[in-house]
């Protein structure tokens, strides 16, 4: 037995460690704001049991980084059934936002109309695609709600250690497991794929400059939707010494035919690697994507989101 000023037996007890004052005080776990904007992937490219798999993995990813994140996934060429379209799932979550609002009042609780954003719309691009991303501000638009669009999740140097990973994976590049960094290479030139015409080649390069640096070879950008991209890069690669090249796709996976990749691959006579799929960087980067729209910081996260 106890007593209120300690124990009557005298057997030690375990008492709280007392927090750490300071810089070096751990931080305090972060949680979604009460009340935030749902964060809406947008999922591009014919949808299927694979590309919904990827989706929700890279949602489960944002959610254990931001426990308490609503999150949802919107397809761009959703049937509305087995796959919700952008335009449904942005029209029920609106939809919610009022209903849990009109309960409120109904319950006599002292609330006020709810304003912002309904969602942060996170396109589901390594890179820019002009034609995909049309695709989803018309998806938004129509669906009449108030939502926020974000920039595409490249270039970042995230994506750039998940294309080395990819290399490594596929036996084109060796890694040093504890920091990533080439001990040794299969590949003495590297493809970086993107889809998305010039615009997405020039923004592949920047991450390409940064893969370039950590397998110490040649990292050029080449578009997989311009006729002659791939074999022009491969011949440059090849005239300025690179014999054995691979080839990365600087791409998610959904917003590309995978045929078209091994078609590329067969054209310039080169091995590839997996595209980035559900690599954890991507839901961290979708993540920061959400929270950079709505100006959260890491002392916000547990209040109110910022207007």
């Amino acid at each position: 037995m106890s007593s209120p000023t300690g124990p009557a037996s005298g057997l030690p007890v375990r008492m709280p460690r007392p927090r750490q004052p300071g810089r070096h005080r751990r931080p305090e776990p972060l949680v979604a704001p009460e009340g935030a904007p749902a964060l809406v992937l947008a999922v591009p490219g014919v949808p299927s049991a694979a590309t919904r798999s990827l989706a929700e993995e890279v949602v489960s990813i944002a959610r254990s980084e931001l426990p308490g994140l609503d999150a949802r996934i919107g397809h761009l060429d959703g049937d509305d059934t087995e796959f919700p379209s952008l335009k449904a799932v942005l029209t029920r979550a609106a939809e919610e936002r009022t209903a849990r609002y009109e309960r409120a009042l109904a319950a006599g609780a002292e609330v006020t109309e709810p304003d912002g954003p309904v969602a942060v719309v996170v396109p589901l691009l390594a890179g820019p695609d002009s034609s995909l991303l049309r695709q989803i501000r018309q998806s938004v638009m129509d669906s009449r709600v108030a939502a926020e669009l974000t920039d595409v999740l490249g270039p970042h140097p995230l994506l750039a250690e998940a294309l080395h990973v990819r290399l490594s994976e596929a036996s084109l590049a060796r890694a040093d497991r504890a920091r990533l960094f080439t001990v040794a290479t299969a590949a003495d030139g590297i493809i970086l794929a993107s889809v998305g015409g010039e615009e997405a080649v020039q923004a592949a390069g920047i991450t390409g400059m940064l893969l370039a640096a950590r397998l110490a070879v040649p990292v050029m950008a080449a578009a997989l939707d311009q006729d002659g991209s791939i074999a022009s890069v491969a011949d440059q690669l090849r005239s300025s010494g690179s014999q054995q090249l691979a080839l990365a796709p600087y791409l998610i996976g959904p917003e590309i035919d995978a045929a078209l990749l091994t078609a590329a691959a067969e054209e310039v006579g080169c091995a590839t690697a997996e595209a980035l799929g559900a690599y954890p960087a991507i839901g961290k980067l979708a993540l920061a994507k959400y929270t950079t729209a709505l100006g959260i910081s890491p002392q916000q996260a547990q209040g109110t989101p910022a207007r």
